[in-house]
């Protein structure tokens, strides 16, 4: 059993990586504490993979604790959480099958109270940290829930997902609003339940105990204290434009809420989301001040047929947002002004799809770039005020990776692409 978590470190496991994008904001940031991997120009890296249906993410807890989730394929299937070794991959503990729901990749995360949680499709279930399982539950909705989020108190907060999946498509029309529902982190029994304003395929994001949604056309912000407080006097609208989508997953950073738009489409995913985008508007990235909910919107490439189902990364320190365009292959970074003011620092193509990594320090990020010749996901470390290479390397994986990265306290980095996980060491 580890050590309990230290003053400080919130309602998250002081690991380096103990969530989806790293925590509640979508920094997408390694915590302090741990090794930082490596990164720079002609270093050399040792990449270990492992394939296996469904590898969704990994979490990293203390030193050497390795958690995946991966899950069946299909309506009904189970999900399960390994604990994994950090060098070869291969699983040292295994949980029970738990129980899943209506598909859609799941979301694990490390607690302060010591436990691992998992949402999969409209369960959830809480396990200690040898896997076995003490709690679960059976979420309100027939619907998927994609991820959760724990808020200062403990409290879980989680959401049901509106969008098409391939085995599921819903009509324009056919959109439900979505509602959140907060757990208790004990026994997981629904301490509140809250109906948005309008339809949402993002995951959740907050800033302290304020939860962010980005919805089909607005952005929408509820207070936890308790109870879950709308804010409906904050609700800023970013869809305006014709031929303009929804947007995925936001990051809350300088004041704003990043996110990118065109988010319509990704149901089509065949293994790459390369020209699987509906939009006829060019895809965005959308700035949303916390404070004013004034909106900016700025173009990653100008063509149509955008397409992505991930957040953007921002560097707090250089004032740098980097967007992406999956369904065109492109990625443009921005400088930003204290005002917000976007302005294109640098431009390149590559096919990039899922959530990143960002090594501050290095100012590197750790991005992907899928070869459909080959059929392989390669891992492309990227200069983040110039947009250089400083290195690239191939992967097992034959999928575009569409979910989630991590760190490890060693610097390794985990690279999950649905098909494979695949550690890669830097030096």
């Amino acid at each position: 059993m580890s050590a309990a978590p230290g003053p400080g470190t919130g309602a998250y496991w002081p690991g380096p990586w103990p969530a989806e994008d790293g925590g509640p904001r979508r920094l997408q940031v390694p915590r302090p504490g741990g090794a930082v991997p490596n990164v720079r120009p002609g270093c050399a890296v040792e990449v270990v993979s492992r394939t296996d249906p469904v590898i969704t993410m990994a979490v990293t807890r203390d030193a050497g604790e390795v958690y995946l989730l991966r899950h069946g394929i299909g309506d009904g299937a189970p999900a399960l959480v390994e604990r994994i070794d950090p060098d070869t991959l291969a699983p040292l503990a295994t949980s029970a099958e738990l129980a899943g729901g209506p598909l859609w990749p799941g979301s694990l995360g490390a607690h302060a109270n010591g436990s691992l949680y998992v949402v999969f499709g409209n369960q959830a279930h809480r396990l200690a940290p040898d896997l076995t399982v003490l709690a679960s539950t059976r979420l309100p909705r027939d619907r998927p829930y994609n991820g959760f989020l724990v808020l200062p108190d403990g409290t879980l907060v989680t959401k049901d997902f509106a969008g098409a999946r391939p085995s599921t498509p819903v009509g324009p029309g056919d959109r439900e609003p979505c509602e959140l529902v907060a757990l208790d982190p004990e026994d997981l029994t629904v301490l509140d339940r809250c109906e948005l304003a309008e339809p949402s395929v993002a995951r959740l994001s907050a800033l302290g105990a304020h939860v962010y949604v980005v919805g089909d056309t607005g952005l929408l912000r509820v207070a936890w204290d308790g109870r879950f407080r709308p804010d409906d006097a904050f609700r800023p609208t970013y869809r305006t434009l014709e031929g303009q989508s929804y947007g995925w997953d936001c990051v809350l950073a300088l004041g704003a809420a990043w996110f990118l738009d065109d988010g319509d489409g990704s149901e089509g995913f065949d293994g790459s989301l390369r020209g699987k985008g509906l939009a006829t508007a060019p895809l965005h990235l959308v700035r949303i001040d916390l404070d004013s909910g004034a909106v900016t919107l700025a173009e990653i490439c100008g063509e149509p047929g955008g397409l992505v189902a991930n957040p953007p990364l921002v560097d707090p320190g250089r004032g740098i947002v980097v967007g992406y365009d999956s369904g065109n292959g492109a990625m443009r970074a921005f400088d930003v002004t204290a005002g917000g003011t976007l302005s294109t620092r640098w431009d390149r193509r590559q096919d990039h799809a899922s959530h990143l990594v960002f090594l501050p320090d290095a100012g590197a990020v750790v991005s992907g770039d899928h070869d459909p010749v080959r059929m392989v996901e390669q891992v492309v470390v990227l200069d983040i005020t110039t947009g250089d290479e400083l290195l690239r390397t191939d992967t097992e994986g034959p999928l575009q990776s569409v979910v989630f990265p991590s760190v490890g306290h060693d610097g390794a980095v985990y690279w999950c692409s649905l098909s494979t996980v695949s550690r890669l060491r830097f030096s």
